[in-house]
């Protein structure tokens, strides 16, 4: 039994994903799922989800997890023939997934179990099929001739390798078993028997091919109470799972017709052997004591039943992956950050692409997206306009990069929610007392924040040197640093709406934080602007400071603010903190904090796509980072 036990599942979602973590919650077990696809909606809220590709999790995050039982399903398959594209889709789904995901947990200290979904397809098709239909299958047992019969089963012979050779160096910690599976079937499935269901429903004919084939087909229901006690039990290695028993494909047809009298099939030729073969289950059923249940008789009305809801529903057919197409604005030179909003894009999953506007047609921004939009001012640009070429480009988050448009995204932002359209941006409220520095100092010291003390008036401060700054706005523009009193008024006749400050001498620091749609700050970092160069750190490090972390989600409470956002605060020689102000937007030098574990963008489309984010670890770098930036070339090929 895994009660109370912490397990990860790969490929969760997936049809035997969905059958096993159900078995898992009804044993009482902490469920923590991965997958490409959406949290399906009827799930228990039990389950720790993670949307994206996990390719792209970080071992701080899987730490975060602490899996004690890792199921590792995630994989990527073809029909019978697979197609040229499958190439690339293989290596990364298949190949390099497997292989990240042990990597990052071969030296996990709470892993005990692994349990791999692999293939009956790494045995030699030599010995199971033929040039004229047979008639009996064989018998496959653990110990024939291997040969994977195409490129999935050449992964999944590889990862079986490569966790027989992690077991040398981790005895004692965890243990590997590999479940070769056969033909597996069940609901909201591709395989052939789901497909055939809705084609029926929806009175199509059917295209059969090799009527006289023999495969063992398994439902999926039983792969994974075969899986849940192959888990909790000492085997090691290569173990079959299949029903033990080969069917025809005839048989299929026979038991369908059962339920649809007016069923229609065509025989298509396809350029394939005649396959017959079967699990050899006497390991398994050593092992286990138990057999598959589920006979094609049993298991088709069921998936009929489903289907037959699904389609009542409106639901019908597999679910399609949907895309979130996202616009970052005033993209400019922004390459760092476009890179960063497109990695998050892969680590979600889907079709999705990368829209970038800005005024100036000629920007360096627009040859690292995927599509440009040379976007009028906001001044310019009616609501309407803005939200047609959403709907047009099916654009359902956007991400402001510059001061001077948060207001107008703030004001709309309801208006774009009720279209669909999620933006990164706190409310015109937190947005003007963030541009505002004069407000934003008498805000925070209101609730005892130490914000830098700020006045309209000289005359309000006495200090031995001051700063003059622009009130609205962010950044070095035009600020006078270390001025005397004097030198303060003169510096101040030529701003627009000058502000003064005392003058503070001590380390500057910047702190990158997140604060999701609940109201929580997920996750702070503070980083040293080592060199700085127009208000923008080119070369800036992380550091682990709890004190600075913990003032910044004072900030973000008390300005109520929502998205990603930079404060600057100073720490003079005494240890004493001053907040000099926030940009509550993306900073240049976020980067650094994105790297480090602060998935700001990755969080923000979750919830541009409905999900809360509480399930998703804040996993920060156990290793300090530095972000230098430097100019560099990119070389297209035309």
């Amino acid at each position: 039994m895994l009660k109370d036990k912490r397990v990860f599942v790969s490929g969760g979602a997936g049809v035997i994903g969905m059958e096993l973590v159900d078995k898992l919650l009804e044993q009482g077990a902490i469920v923590i799922v991965g997958d490409l696809k959406p949290k399906p909606a009827f799930w228990d809220e039990r389950v720790i989800y993670r949307q994206g590709d996990l390719n792209l999790i970080t071992q701080e995050e899987l730490d975060a997890y602490a899996p004690e039982y890792f199921f590792h399903l995630a994989a990527t398959f073809e029909r019978s023939i697979e197609t040229y594209d499958f190439w690339g889709e293989n290596f990364r789904h298949n190949i390099r997934l497997s292989h990240h995901l042990m990597s990052c947990l071969k030296d996990s200290p709470t892993l005990r179990r692994v349990v791999f979904a692999s293939s009956y397809l790494i045995y030699n098709q030599r010995n199971y099929t033929f040039d004229s239909p047979a008639d009996r299958p064989v018998s496959l047992k653990e110990t024939d001739e291997i040969s994977p019969r195409n490129l999935c089963g050449a992964a999944k012979l590889l990862h079986e390798l490569e966790l027989e050779f992690l077991g040398r160096f981790n005895e004692g910690r965890f243990t590997t078993v590999c479940a070769r599976i056969f033909r597996s079937y069940g609901k909201r499935s591709r395989d052939v028997i789901s497909r055939w269901i809705r084609m029926l429903l929806n009175g199509e004919t059917l295209q059969v091919y090799k009527p006289e084939g023999m495969f063992d087909y398994i439902y999926a229901g039983d792969v994974a109470e075969g899986l849940l006690r192959l888990a909790v039990s000492p085997a090691t290695g290569i173990v079959n799972l299949g029903s033990g028993r080969a069917r025809r494909v005839s048989e299929v047809i026979d038991i369908l017709r059962t339920h649809f009298p007016s069923l229609k099939a065509q025989a298509t030729d396809m350029p394939i052997p005649f396959e017959a073969s079967q699990a050899d289950m006497e390991r398994f059923r050593a092992i286990t004591g138990w057999m598959p249940e589920h006979r094609l008789e049993d298991a088709i009305p069921l998936m009929i039943r489903h289907e037959r809801e699904m389609f009542a529903s409106g639901e019908g057919g597999l679910e399609l992956e949907t895309g979130i197409n996202v616009l970052v604005t005033s993209i400019s030179k922004k390459v760092p950050l476009l890179q960063a909003v497109r990695k998050a894009l892969s680590k979600l999953g889907g079709n999705n692409r990368l829209f970038g506007a800005d005024l100036d047609p000629n920007c360096i921004g627009r040859y690292f997206v995927d599509e440009f939009w040379q976007m009028p001012r906001t001044s310019e640009l009616p609501a309407e306009t803005l939200i047609d070429y959403c709907r047009a480009n099916g654009i359902r988050a956007i991400i402001p990069t510059r001061d001077g448009e948060l207001g107008f995204f703030a004001a709309l932002a309801d208006r774009l929610r009720n279209e669909g359209i999620h933006v990164m941006v706190s409310s015109p409220e937190s947005v003007n007392a963030c541009v505002d520095k004069l407000l934003f100092a008498r805000r925070l010291r209101e609730q005892s924040i130490p914000a830098i003390p700020t006045a309209e008036r000289l005359e309000e401060l006495d200090a031995p040197a001051y700063a003059v700054k622009e009130r609205y706005g962010a950044g070095s523009h035009r600020i006078g640093l270390g001025l005397a009193r004097e030198d303060a008024v003169r510096h101040a006749a030529s701003m627009a709406s000058p502000i003064f400050q005392p003058y503070v001498s001590g380390r500057e620091y910047s702190i990158d934080l997140y604060r999701g749609l609940d109201g929580r700050t997920k996750g702070a970092i503070a980083r040293t602007r080592d060199r700085v160069v127009d208000g923008e750190s080119q070369v800036t490090t992380t550091v682990s400071d709890p004190e600075l972390e913990a003032l910044g989600k004072r900030v973000a409470d008390a300005l109520d603010l929502y998205g990603h956002a930079v404060l600057q605060v100073l720490v003079d020689e005494g240890g004493g903190h001053h907040v000099i102000e926030c940009n509550c937007r993306v900073g240049g030098a976020s980067r650094l904090a994105f790297e480090a574990g602060l998935d700001s963008l990755y969080w923000f489309l979750l919830e541009a796509s409905g999900q809360p984010i509480a399930p998703y670890p804040f996993a920060r770098s156990k290793r300090e980072k530095r972000l230098v930036r430097y100019a560099e070339d990119r070389i297209e090929c035309r």
